[in-house]
């Protein structure tokens, strides 16, 4: 088996097409998602909290002694990454959970009528339970 054989086997199985349309469409999901967050949940709630942005806050620590320039920790990006993620994560916790809402349920199957020879020997049964008291 040459390798350009085993290469196309390798990519034309099932699982590597799915697994790569499970990336695209993820990634115009993602861009979905930070579109419903930065353009429709965030203006307002800046607006309620007043704008807070954490990404200013940082601690210096000293200069560096190679350039002279001020070595930031820069805490603050963390931590708006942080706020940003649990945003993110709540806004599309609630989206997925009103989609599955929107989804009806499969109705249940009926019942599957007995045989006749069941619905005879439940009758016998019954009967015979009676002639018995």
């Amino acid at each position: 088996m040459g390798l350009a054989s085993e290469f196309k086997e390798f990519a034309m199985k099932g699982n590597v097409v799915d697994m790569a349309v499970g990336v695209i469409i993820g990634a115009a999901f993602g861009k979905i998602v930070s579109s419903l967050v930065g353009d429709v949940v965030m203006p307002p709630l800046g607006l309620a909290i007043g704008g807070v942005d954490f990404s200013e806050l940082s601690a210096a620590l000293g200069t560096s002694a190679a350039t002279g320039e001020p070595v930031v920790l820069k805490y603050g990006l963390f931590l708006q990454t942080i706020f940003d993620f649990m945003l993110i994560a709540l806004v599309l916790f609630i989206a997925i959970r009103a989609i599955n809402k929107l989804k009806k349920p499969a109705p249940a199957a009926a019942p599957a009528a007995l045989p006749r020879q069941e619905v005879l020997l439940q009758e016998i049964r019954d009967l015979l339970a009676r002639q018995q008291r």
